[in-house]
């Protein structure tokens, strides 16, 4: 059942998912804990460069050491029924094999925002509402798209342990639940040079 409050549209998962097919190609939309979400299809290149070099830095790595994990980017969806929530994280590390013709999964174990002045508040406060509730998630990775920074929220057995921030070039963002780390020079590799 949909409805609208005086600011936000409001609707089930399936619902939406119903919606989508009608959702114009200019659009991205998202359900968060079951509200609404539109925005304009496309970003700026800096927010492109960091999901691709944190993706395939992710990527390399976990091949490297013959992880099962693997990452996906931007237009996989993450489905989360309890919560009400179809959402499409910038950067998605999985650890299980996908069903054939699968376009989402519900059991993440890192999710990445590069996030934005726009976004910044949605990333922060609605999506880690929902992101936390996750079961199988043991990584939060929140990146800073106009400076080399870093927050990482994770998950200790059953407990969200604080936030570890990693400022600057030389840091490294370590993901232990995966066993693989990159260093914020690559991930910010073309977008922010390094200091003289």
């Amino acid at each position: 059942m949909t409805h609208v409050s005086r600011q936000y549209e409001y609707m089930s998962l399936d619902d939406f998912e119903e919606l989508l097919a009608d959702k114009p190609a200019d659009e991205k939309w998202e359900l968060i804990g079951g509200r609404v979400v539109r925005m304009m299809v496309g970003a700026r290149w800096e927010h492109n460069y960091i999901i691709q070099n944190l993706s395939n830095g992710l990527r390399e790595r976990l091949r490297a050491k013959g992880s099962p994990c693997r990452t996906l980017i931007e237009s996989f969806r993450l489905r989360d029924k309890p919560n009400e929530s179809s959402m499409l994280p910038d950067v998605i590390v999985h650890c299980r094999p996908l069903e054939p013709g699968a376009a989402s999964l519900p059991d993440p174990t890192v999710l990445v925002e590069v996030m934005s002045e726009g976004s910044k508040a949605r990333d922060r406060f609605e999506k880690w509402a929902v992101y936390q509730k996750l079961p199988s998630l043991r990584h939060y990775v929140l990146v800073e798209r106009d400076r080399a920074h870093i927050e990482t929220f994770d998950k200790i057995g059953e407990v969200w342990a604080g936030v570890r921030i990693l400022d600057g070039l030389a840091a490294e963002l370590d993901l232990p639940a995966i066993g693989v780390g990159v260093p914020l020079a690559e991930i910010y590799r073309d977008v922010i040079e390094a200091e003289r």
